[in-house]
């Protein structure tokens, strides 16, 4: 499978660009504050790689060494900066309706 890149970035100040190949978690590829979180996101733009914009998740990401996998309490916060991307991408899961609206049903499926 190809890897995906994802860039998670709060703003200029701080940036961490994940890597995903399908398998394992995702891992972080690079990070970086100020300088070299402008350049982490110029290169993600240049690349066509989705940016997310969540600089709580962003400072978060960036105490995890390079090259490892983001523990699992991460792994929601992920699955939704994946999910924003293949959006963006306009890929949906099969049977998937963008437009569908929201169940009235609470958290016990009443």
């Amino acid at each position: 499978m190809k890897h995906k890149e994802k860039a998670v970035s709060g703003n200029s100040d701080i940036a961490v660009a994940l890597r995903y190949d399908g398998q394992g978690a995702p891992r972080v590829t690079a990070k970086g504050e100020d300088g070299l979180a402008e350049r982490i996101i110029d290169a993600a733009q240049q690349a066509g790689v989705p940016l997310y914009p969540d600089a709580e998740l962003a400072m978060v990401l960036s105490q995890i060494p390079l090259g490892e996998e983001i523990p699992d309490n991460l792994y929601k916060a992920i699955a939704e900066v994946i999910a924003f991307a293949y959006i963006l991408a306009g890929k949906f899961p099969e049977g998937f309706v963008p437009d569908a609206p929201q169940s009235s049903r609470d958290d016990n499926g009443d």
